[in-house]
């Protein structure tokens, strides 16, 4: 993995990047490289695009800074696995927290999938994306996680390629080696859905129709019964260290 400049302010910015380009801040990033940061004209920082990998820039502006220059490229752009993190949405600070672990986790595609335990009946996806950013922003993530419309249950899973493997965390299933099992399901499929339930948790017909999918495994994150945003990390992380790129591999 290349090095990274952890102490260097970065900032997403939605804008070609090529060197000797220019690309003008909005407000919000003005006032925080400005007057947060303390920032002003030559000062150095990264930009990253999401496509075009992380360049180093320099601040410009007589006042208040306005614009980067682009100088050089730091860091090529890289893709995310295969993975995508589905989810029965959280109200307010516990959905905020949820989509920056998914993030800093390495998923690449955030999909809300309401259900009738679903605690959240409104989704602010903006909202969203901002905390995708922001994750990104500071971690030193060079590909940020597309951020889908929330969708009933019923219908995401008629909609979903029958290829991907469904990893269904459910906490009524009997707890075995959750290791052993994505073991055994490492040629099951191409790409993989990680399903995390609400907190009231599935109702029987919704688990009947998930366990009738193709390509499924039903896994147990252990003895305890985990709140939802502690479940998205720990089955995110149990995915990654066996499937996907924790150790290497692709999913």
């Amino acid at each position: 993995m290349p090095s990274h400049d952890f102490r260097a302010p970065r900032l997403f910015v939605d804008a070609p990047l090529a060197q000797d380009a220019r690309v003008a801040l909005d407000r919000d990033q003005s006032n925080y490289l400005g007057n947060v940061l303390r920032l002003g004209a030559g000062a150095s920082v990264l930009a990253f695009n999401g496509r075009d990998g992380e360049w180093q820039a320099a601040i410009e502006g007589r006042k208040r800074p306005d614009s980067l220059v682009i100088l050089q490229q730091t860091r090529a752009q890289d893709t995310l696995p295969d993975l995508a993190y589905v989810f029965a949405p959280l109200k307010h600070a516990r959905l905020d927290y949820t989509v920056q672990k998914a993030v800093e986790m390495g998923a690449a595609t955030l999909q809300p999938v309401l259900t009738r335990f679903t605690q959240a009946s409104r989704v602010n996806s903006e909202r969203m994306r901002a905390n995708v950013i922001e994750a990104a922003e500071q971690c030193g993530i060079l590909s940020l996680a597309s951020v889908t419309e929330p969708v009933a249950l019923e219908r995401f899973l008629s909609q979903r390629e029958s290829s991907r493997l469904l990893v269904f965390c459910d906490e009524a299933a009997d707890v075995e080696n959750p290791i052993r099992g994505l073991q055994d399901a490492r040629e099951a499929g191409h790409g993989i859905d990680v399903l995390i339930g609400p907190e009231g948790g599935f109702a029987e017909e919704e688990r009947a129709l998930l366990l009738r999918q193709p390509k499924i495994l039903r896994l147990a994150l252990g003895p305890r019964i985990l709140r939802a945003d502690t479940a998205a990390v720990a089955a995110l992380a149990l995915v990654q260290a066996v499937l996907g790129d924790w150790g290497g591999g692709s999913v």
